[in-house]
């Protein structure tokens, strides 16, 4: 191992400053063209999908910018990682970040949520109809921006995205169809979230590679990186709707139970916790609001329940099947570093 992944490795290494700086560079990268790409679409989605990015406020004003764009990151330092220019994956970056936002203007409306980063939402605004043809469109440009592409690779990049773009939709799929049935199992559940979040982070680590022409094992390692990733940070996303912090989260306390959500610590708890879990499942099952000692209460059954702690341990087994994968796959020292410190910072929160 060299001497910059082992720092990288060293409990208390500047995970988040290197994180932060990631981020930003791969913004700051892709920015530009994926608002050339964005340009293209008809006035009316192009409308609404620079409102949705952040770049543009009701007005037309501008707007504070988006998300953290993590998918865009994790394509250039796939690129990078494979000895490639960053330049390379620029194409896959706009597309992954494409795909990712039709999925958000979709789930959006399917979810009735009415905002998005304290903001309205696009279908709120502008009504269900624009808001499902602003993301397919969305959809459509990605493949367009790939197929584009100045890389011999490009047509399998492409391939790469369509197969993501299927794997993503079945999560979604499942996780709907999940709110109607009360047996649902663990295994389902990983299932369900290994499509809808596992899958775009896998491709977002990979395609950059692809692009590159990098061999098929630095593909693949990068590829299980961005999975286990992807599967750590929704484990600790489903913990955070529980027990996070609304000034850190930004969602009310307990506001995955408020909705009686069936996240990945609530379903285990369910599972394998006995008389406490068929108690949380009663629980689950009913309807109505609940108060906050009620809420409070099936918060205690989900720990009670082992769900707490089984989640905690099996983001954290994540995160190390991911760090295995790129550290052992022969990358660039320095990206590769880097994408040890992105998946600290994206897994090691508190909750």
């Amino acid at each position: 191992m060299t001497a910059t992944l082992r720092r990288f490795l060293t409990p208390g290494g500047e995970h988040r400053d290197v994180a932060t700086r990631v981020l930003r560079r791969g913004r700051d990268a892709v920015t530009p063209a994926l608002q050339a790409a964005v340009d293209r679409l008809d006035d009316a989605s192009r409308t609404q999908a620079r409102y949705h990015l952040g770049w543009t406020e009701l007005d037309g004003s501008p707007g504070a910018g988006g998300g953290k764009a993590v998918r865009p990151a994790l394509a250039l330092l796939s690129a990078a990682a494979a000895g490639a220019d960053v330049g390379t994956g620029v194409p896959g970056a706009v597309a992954v970040e494409l795909v990712h936002n039709f999925s958000l203007l979709h789930d959006d409306l399917m979810d009735g949520d009415t905002e998005r980063r304290h903001r309205t939402t696009v279908w709120v605004q502008w009504g269900a109809s624009s808001a499902i043809l602003c993301g397919d469109a969305m959809l459509a440009l990605a493949q367009e921006v790939l197929l584009e592409a100045p890389s011999p690779h490009a047509a399998a990049a492409a391939r790469l995205l369509a197969a993501t773009t299927r794997e993503l939709i079945r999560g979604q799929a499942e996780d709907l169809a999940f709110e109607t049935r009360d047996d649902v199992g663990v295994e389902e559940c990983l299932s369900m979230a290994s499509g809808k979040t596992g899958s775009l982070l896998a491709a977002s680590a990979s395609i950059g590679a692809v692009l590159a022409g990098a061999p098929a094992a630095q593909v693949e390692a990068l590829s299980v990186y961005g999975h286990e990733v992807g599967m750590a940070f929704q484990l600790v996303d489903d913990l955070l709707g529980i027990w996070g912090d609304p000034a850190v989260t930004g969602k009310p306390v307990l506001s995955d139970l408020r909705s009686r959500k069936k996240s990945l610590p609530v379903t285990f708890a369910i599972r394998n916790g006995g008389d406490t879990g068929r108690e949380l499942g009663r629980w689950l099952a009913g309807d109505g609001d609940a108060g906050e000692d009620e809420l409070r209460a099936a918060a205690r059954l989900v720990e009670q329940g082992g769900g707490r702690d089984w989640a905690a341990a099996e983001a954290r087994r994540r995160r190390d099947a991911a760090l295995d994968a790129v550290t052992a796959a022969g990358l660039a020292p320095g990206p590769c570093g880097e994408l040890v410190a992105l998946a600290h910072h994206l897994v090691d929160r508190e909750f």
